[in-house]
Order: C-alpha cells, then sequence, then structure tokens
C-alpha cells in the first residue's frame, strides 16, 4: 500500500512516456521548419509590441537593451536544458511531462498549474496588445472603435509606491473575438494552423525589417541619453529598473517552450526539437534587440507606456504608410503568438487529462481532426474572460513568474536525469559540461539556468511584497488566490482521479 507521500512523488517511468508518445493519436506533420516558425512566431510577439514599450516606460529607459541581454541570456540556458530533454523524452507536455518524470505527480502539477499561467494568461495578454493595435489600424482606416470596447475593464497606474488597478469602465471585446479565431483555427487542424503561422512569421519579420530600415534614420541620439535613467525609488530605473525590465519581459521569450509542447505532432522529435528550439530562439533575440534599439530612439521612452508603443513610433518617423502596415504587421505578428500560445496550453491540457489530473474532456480528440477540442474551446473561453478585464501589466507579472518557475525546473530535472539515467540515449547534449560532487552530476548550464531564473524572479517577488506592504494587496493576492485555486483543484479532482494513482489508493502516512 502506498502511503499519500509516496504517492505525491510517484513518477512516471520513462518507459511509460515512450509508450504513451506513440499513442497520442495525433497526426505527425510538423518538420523542422514549421517548428521553427512555431517558435519564432510564439516568440516574436507581445515582447516586442507590448511589453517592450512599458518596461522601457516604466522601469529602464533606453536600458532596456541590456534587461533583453539579461532575460536572453537566461532563456539560452534554460533552452539548452529543453532542447536536451526534448531529444531525450519526445513526448507532448512539455515541462510538465518532465517533471512527472522526474520529480513526480505532486511537482508534474505544479508545473502544469504555473504553465497555465505561462500559456493561457500570457494569450490573454497577447490578446489585449493585439486589440490596441487593431483598433489603431481601423482607426487609420476610418473604422473607428469605442475606446472601451478595445480596453480591459481594469488598468494599471503605476507610481513610486508600485502598481495600482483603477476601474476603467472597458470591456476588452476585440481580444475576445481575435481568441475566440485562434480557437476556431486550432480545431480545425494543426496542419491547417501550422500553415497559417507560418505565413503570418514571414509577414510579420519582414515588417520589422521594415521597421527598422525606416526606424535608423529617424534615430534621434538624445533619446538615449542618459541610456541608463537615475533611479527614482525601488525599481524605477537605474540598475534595479533594468532587471525589474528583464522580469517583465522575460515571458515574451518562453515561446522557444512552445516547441516543445508539439513532441507528439513532430515527424521526427528528437532531431528536430532542439534544432527549432535554439533557432528560434537565436532568431527572436536578434530581433528584439534591432527593434528595441529603434524603437527608444525614434521615441523618448517616457511615451512608450501604452499598448501600442510601435504605432507611436511610426507615427513620430512621419510615414503614414508604413504606419499602416506595421500596425497589419503587428497584428498579424499577435495573431501569430495568439495561436502559438493556445496550441500549447491545449497540449498541455490534453497531456494531463490523459494522466487523469483534468477533467477527460480536456483530453478527447475530434473524430475526424484529430484535436484536443473541447479543451481548447474551454480554453479560449477562460482567456477571453480574462483578456477582456484584466490589466496587460499584472497579467505579465503573472506569467513572468509562472515561466521563471517552470524553466528553472526543467534545468534542474536536466540535472537529475543525467544522474538517474546516465546511459539514457540523448541525441543533443547541454554544452560545457560539469562537475561530480559526491557521484552527483551537477551541469554548468542547467546551474547557471537556475541561477538566472532565480535572478528574473526576485525583482517580481520584492515588488510584489513591496506593493502588498504599501497597502496594495491586489496583485499579491491575485498569485497567492491563483496558487490556491491550484491547490484545490489537485486535492478536489487530481488527486483522486490520476491515472497514476489508480492502480494502488493511497493510506494515510503513519
Amino acid at each position: 500500500m502506498q502511503t499519500v507521500s509516496s504517492r505525491l512523488l510517484q513518477r512516471k517511468t520513462p518507459e511509460a512516456i515512450t509508450r504513451e508518445a506513440g499513442e497520442t493519436g495525433m497526426l505527425r506533420t510538423l518538420g523542422p521548419l514549421q517548428l521553427t516558425l512555431l517558435g519564432v512566431g510564439s516568440i516574436i510577439g507581445a515582447g516586442i509590441y507590448v511589453m517592450t514599450g512599458n518596461a522601457a516606460a516604466n522601469y529602464a529607459g533606453p536600458a532596456i537593451l541590456l534587461s533583453f541581454v539579461l532575460a536572453g541570456m537566461a532563456c539560452v540556458f534554460a533552452a539548452l536544458c529543453y532542447a536536451e530533454l526534448a531529444s531525450a523524452m519526445p513526448v507532448a507536455g512539455s515541462a510538465y511531462t518532465y517533471a512527472y518524470a522526474t520529480t513526480g505527480e505532486l511537482s508534474a502539477w505544479v508545473i502544469g498549474w504555473l504553465m497555465l499561467l505561462e500559456y493561457g494568461i500570457a494569450g490573454a495578454a497577447v490578446s489585449s496588445g493585439l486589440s490596441g493595435y487593431l483598433a489603431s489600424l481601423l482607426a487609420d482606416l476610418g473604422m473607428g472603435i469605442p475606446g472601451w470596447l478595445h480596453v480591459s475593464m481594469i488598468s494599471t497606474v503605476t507610481t513610486q509606491g508600485g502598481q495600482h488597478l483603477v476601474w476603467s469602465g472597458g470591456f476588452n471585446l476585440l481580444a475576445m473575438l481575435a481568441i475566440a479565431a485562434v480557437v476556431v483555427l486550432l480545431v480545425r487542424g494543426v496542419a491547417e494552423s501550422a500553415a497559417v503561422n507560418s505565413v503570418i512569421v514571414v509577414i510579420k519579420l519582414g515588417v520589422l525589417l521594415l521597421f527598422v530600415l525606416f526606424g535608423v534614420g529617424a534615430i534621434h541620439r538624445a533619446n538615449w541619453v542618459p541610456f541608463i535613467p537615475p533611479n527614482q525609488g525601488g525599481f524605477r530605473f537605474g540598475v534595479p529598473g533594468i532587471f525589474r525590465a528583464a522580469s517583465v519581459i522575460f515571458f515574451a521569450y518562453m515561446g522557444f517552450e512552445t516547441v516543445s509542447t508539439a513532441a507528439a505532432e513532430a515527424r521526427n522529435p528528437q532531431r528536430d526539437m532542439p534544432r527549432g528550439i535554439l533557432s528560434a530562439l537565436l532568431l527572436s533575440t536578434v530581433a528584439y534587440l534591432c527593434v528595441a534599439a529603434v524603437l527608444t530612439g525614434v521615441v523618448p521612452y517616457q511615451r512608450l507606456g501604452v499598448p501600442d508603443p510601435l504605432a507611436i513610433a511610426v507615427d513620430a518617423m512621419h510615414y503614414p504608410a508604413l504606419g499602416l502596415v506595421v500596425k497589419f504587421g503587428a497584428v498579424a505578428g499577435l495573431s501569430s503568438v495568439l495561436l502559438a500560445l493556445t496550441y500549447g496550453q491545449s497540449r498541455i491540457f490534453y497531456t494531463m487529462a490523459r494522466d487523469g489530473l483534468l477533467p477527460a474532456l480536456f483530453g478527447r480528440l475530434h473524430p475526424k481532426r484529430r484535436t484536443p477540442w473541447l479543451g481548447t474551446i474551454v480554453l479560449g473561453v477562460c482567456m477571453a474572460a480574462a483578456a477582456a478585464t484584466l490589466p496587460i501589466a499584472i497579467i505579465g507579472d503573472l506569467v513572468s513568474l509562472g515561466t521563471t518557475a517552470s524553466f528553472g525546473i526543467v534545468c534542474v530535472t536536466v540535472m537529475w536525469h543525467r544522474n538517474r539515467f546516465p546511459d539514457a540515449p540523448r541525441p543533443f547534449r547541454v554544452p560545457l559540461g560539469g562537475i561530480k560532487v559526491k557521484g552527483i552530476w551537477i551541469g554548468t548550464v542547467p546551474t547557471l539556468g537556475v541561477m538566472f531564473c532565480l535572478l528574473m524572479a526576485l525583482p517580481l517577488l520584492i515588488d510584489l511584497v513591496g506593493s502588498a506592504l504599501h497597502g496594495n494587496m491586489l496583485p499579491l493576492s491575485l498569485l497567492v488566490g491563483y496558487l490556491l485555486l491550484g491547490a484545490a483543484a489537485y486535492v478536489g479532482y487530481g488527486y483522486r482521479h490520476s491515472q497514476l494513482g489508480r492502480a494502488e489508493p493511497p493510506r494515510a502516512a503513519v
């Protein structure tokens, strides 16, 4: 008989994971190019089109470039760890499945719940930014949309004491419609979704290239002076602001992880998934740095704290035609991010449902399309509700916390897997080796990945606690409430319906 504690630590065997990978019932249609474009489609979006402006205006100023470098370094180490695990365990579910195979069921549930922040809530943030650009584009075309139809019900005001929530009276209908369109496409099939995503990615990369080429000539170097604005207290500018901005935009890099959720639909996952993960991260980092440099050079950073900062920059360039092109590219680009995020979360929910930790409807495939259609629809409804009501700044902080936690656990999982299964096939291995301490392998890259993830999470946690001490309890309350809701969901459903737990009912520990 199992004890409760042993049950919570019960792990999936590598043999079970390999067997399940071949029994998903999904169609393997994605090659290396589609996987790379899936990653690029998810990475290049909110980070450039939305969060860059807010992070520069509120925390880093022109030094947002350094923030991107810091966040990018953290993601490089995490991406290398994801690449090794994806080659060793080419299964759907990403970090959730890796945790289930290494640290056990409770850890897997925590990661799965955090990944809902990382994907589902991030999708709500992206759709909010998309609605801002779409409204601006429609206004330029003579089809103005009332302001209350493309702003969230609650907005934020940033002061020296932190972020404060205010009632805006809006209801972001445009964001809800964007999510609905993505859900319809995903229900139709992964091949169709991948084809649409590939076209959109090519369009948005071309548009960003035009933005950089035209923007270089409109840069005013005075906008970069001082490059690091003096600190105004807390994380408002200065060196602390650089780290705070890095933690804000960290979630913008998370798209490379979406590639690892596609293992069940990849043609050759052991070979192609590491390529897709690393290629997507490299291409996107170069794009981020170029666009951020132009953005802060064209417009004073103080004016960038808006949902559509690139639109502000294009207006400052005085190229009306380019403005339409860039805004169209932003709408297309954010659409591909929304598509990739919703896809990733639906596949994670699908895997969790197959394990019994979520209701069966999340794992039910369409009889013809072979997609988890009911789960995708439920997910879309929840994302739409969040996009219509929650402010993007609060959403971004919660997403970044979820991202840093899952990335850090993946880095630890690489070391656990190396020590537990030293002879397991690994078509890709993290570089730089490691050391052995009392027979335990400690990898250089995984250790650096954990350290950088902690570095990204620390400013967020300090800000949350600081805001609470200044009387603003809502951001911290949202996080604590979300975690308590996850605990209640596991105790009330996941623990009792787990496939691993059904084999032998646990007894109380003595």
